[in-house]
């Protein structure tokens, strides 16, 4: 007897029951449904995102410090580590520009916000306060003293990804010096504190469907659809110019790294619908971690580009800044001159790296863009207040797809990267967990024994080989 089939309502049972893809795309279907055709119950609906972010963000700052510090130990060697980060800042710093330059030349071709003919005067500039909060971006020197940090426990409960990064590497390094002889239980400890951490990570995942929901619904049911008709041409530029630019991505990718985009894109593909649902990257970046590990990065690459990504990278913030930029100067009849719009790019090179976390960043830095010009009213910023919501979407996925890209091209460049694993897990191959400390072209750690351990690792047995995969 052949075996039954399961029916098509028990086949879609399953796979609700198992898939958080399938889980979390309904919920976004649901709460779309919800706020369109109960607005103002959605609106209430807005803590169920609210609280998984918080909860999420709970375990970003120790998960980061954890997976950096062990990375630093086990790589056993600071100076490459060190090479990493100026890799990744020039990684950064080429993507960023190219994002900001396609933005300026798509909105030149385009002009988006030509004869709208907007009065400036009659903008109420008091709602780019309120959402802002009266806040400010930080100065070069108010950005660097702000990622130092104060005390070891304040980094970690005000949740400040750059101060953690430097107390992990400081750590790190002092595990190294040390070696295993005076603190042979701190790794292992730290080690262990990591799994929890993902253990933790996982059972809040289970809520991403309940967030999605809540985050989607209040979206809808609070802005509407209507703003789309009235910003159509500015919304459909900003989405294809972030296509033009993960088309680049995918090119880059591809020529540094053999990788397909495509696919990483498949692989992820819980998490960017995650993202997408609940406007954050941060809600995904424990997951995004641990599946770049999975997928060959080492995990001092990982736990040193992809949060120091979150501040330095913001290529689809980048791409948003240039692109409004130009639709507010074209909307109040401002014709910028080419000197002009390469000081945009330069004001926007640097105000775009000071963002991250500060509420209502984009319009302090278009403000701080147009005051920098003198030909662009402040107040015109006011303009892009009913559809900056609505882009959201494209600086997420822009975002973590440009952070996730720069960790595979500077583990690649650094030596720090297992293609053949890379490969074979975005295949939907199953692979062996990875082995500390290996990557592409450079050599396995050794392991560790009581005559021979290595410098900064306790003394440990000989683990037995794992088997090959066929």
């Amino acid at each position: 007897m052949p075996p039954s089939v399961p029916s098509l309502p028990r086949r879609v049972a399953r796979t609700l029951r198992t898939s958080l893809f399938a889980q979390v795309l309904c919920a976004l279907v649901l709460g779309i449904v919800v706020g369109k055709l109960w607005p103002e119950t959605a609106t209430a609906l807005q803590p169920l995102g609210d609280g998984f972010t918080r909860l999420i963000k709970t375990v970003i700052s120790p998960l980061v410090f954890c997976v950096v510090v062990v990375g630093i130990a086990k790589a056993g060697d600071l100076k490459a580590f060190g090479r990493i980060g100026v890799k990744a800042l020039i990684w950064f710093e080429v993507a960023s520009t190219a994002a900001l330059v396609i933005g300026l030349v798509a909105a030149n071709v385009v002009g988006p916000g030509k004869g709208m003919n907007v009065d400036p005067s009659s903008l109420d500039a008091s709602a780019v306060n309120e959402t802002t909060g009266g806040g400010h971006l930080p100065s070069t020197t108010e950005f660097i003293l702000n990622a130092l940090p104060q005390s070891f426990i304040g980094a970690f409960a005000d949740n400040e990804l750059l101060q953690v990064l430097i107390l992990a590497c400081l750590v790190g390094a002092a595990l190294l010096h040390l070696g295993h002889t005076k603190v042979p239980k701190v790794l292992p400890a730290i080690e262990q504190a990591q799994e929890i951490i993902f253990a933790v990570v996982g059972f809040v995942m289970r809520l991403a469907p309940l967030a999605v929901f809540g985050a989607m619904a209040h979206l809808v049911g609070n802005y509407g659809l209507g703003v789309m008709k009235t910003y159509a041409k500015l919304i459909v530029l900003c989405y294809v110019a972030a296509a033009l630019f993960i088309a680049l991505l995918a090119v880059a990718l591809r020529l540094v790294t053999g990788l397909s985009l495509w696919k990483f894109l498949r692989y992820i593909r819980e998490e960017m619908l995650l993202a997408l649902g609940t406007a954050s990257t941060e809600s995904v970046m424990p997951r995004v971690m641990q599946k770049l590990r999975r997928a060959g990065a080492r995990d001092d690459a990982v736990g040193l580009v992809l949060p120091t990504g979150y501040s330095f990278n913001l290529d689809g913030a980048s791409l948003y800044l240039s692109i409004g930029t130009l639709f507010i100067a074209q909307a109040v009849g401002v014709d910028l001159t080419l000197g002009q719009q390469v000081t945009v790019v330069l004001v926007l090179m640097l105000t775009s790296k000071g963002m991250a976390g500060i509420p209502g960043s984009a319009f302090l830095a278009l403000a701080a863009t147009a005051s920098s010009l003198g030909a662009i009213p402040a107040g015109a910023v006011a303009l892009l207040l009913g559809v900056d919501r609505i882009m959201d979407s494209m600086r997420v996925v822009t975002n973590l797809l440009g952070n996730c890209v720069a960790v595979f091209a500077v583990s690649r460049w650094e030596g720090a990267l297992d293609i053949a694993r890379a490969k074979k897990t975005l295949d939907g191959e199953a692979t062996d967990p990875p082995q500390d400390g290996d990557g592409d072209d450079a050599p396995a750690v050794e392991p560790t024994t009581a005559e021979t351990p290595a410098p900064g690792i306790p003394a440990q047995k000989p683990k037995e080989p794992a088997p090959e995969v066929g």
